[in-house]
């Protein structure tokens, strides 16, 4: 089974008057970028070839992403409900790395923060970019966009499995905290583990 790290974008948000606050109904997805370590290969599925993308979906045991609790997951089941109904990302092992330290630290976080702080690399755009990005037709500058998420998180994931902890800036002070990530918590994923 597969391990995937996904990240989705959309063309519109809850801000814009057709949609309104968590309807997640009303969002729709522009692309949505994947990388599959079984096959050591990344992937950017438009909202037209989500039924390609829901294949490697229903082939994965284990899913990686930065908030898809929170955002990614609730958009998707909406597709996912009418491309291939048996499948619930839900019932997935999950590893929601601003989950596990929104919960260890109290403080929410930026994928481009994080990054820059355990990789030394920031995003390149802002997450309200991509909804300009598609609705100037720049969608391979978007997919770029969206497969760098991915493989800033997919850097990240493996980076805290090989060191088995990550850091932290501190929201107020700026501070750099060591964030310890168990052993059994790499292994069991999301299922009841917690951050230490």
């Amino acid at each position: 089974m597969d391990t995937l790290v996904f990240d989705i974008e959309t063309s519109n948000f809850f801000t814009d008057p057709e949609v309104g606050w968590n309807n997640f109904g009303a969002l729709k997805i522009s692309v949505i970028g994947m990388y599959s370590y079984l096959q050591d290969k990344y992937f950017c599925f438009e909202e037209s070839e989500l039924a390609e993308a829901a294949k490697l979906f229903e082939k994965a045991r284990e899913l990686v992403g930065f908030s898809m609790n929170h955002y990614d997951i609730p958009v998707l089941e909406n597709y996912l409900a009418r491309i291939s109904p048996g499948l619930d990302l839900w019932k997935k092992e999950r590893f929601d790395i601003a989950s596990k330290l929104t919960a260890a630290t109290g403080q929410r976080i930026s994928l481009s923060r994080l990054a820059e702080a355990n990789l030394g690399e920031k995003k390149d755009h802002h997450g309200s970019e991509a909804i300009a990005l598609f609705k100037n037709g720049k969608i391979e500058e978007l997919k770029r966009y969206c497969l760098k998420d991915v493989r800033l998180t997919k850097e990240l994931f493996d980076l805290m499995k090989r060191q088995n902890f990550l850091h932290f800036p501190d929201r107020e002070s700026g501070e750099l905290i060591k964030i310890d990530f168990g052993v059994e918590e790499l292994e069991t994923n999301a299922r009841t583990a917690t951050l230490f």
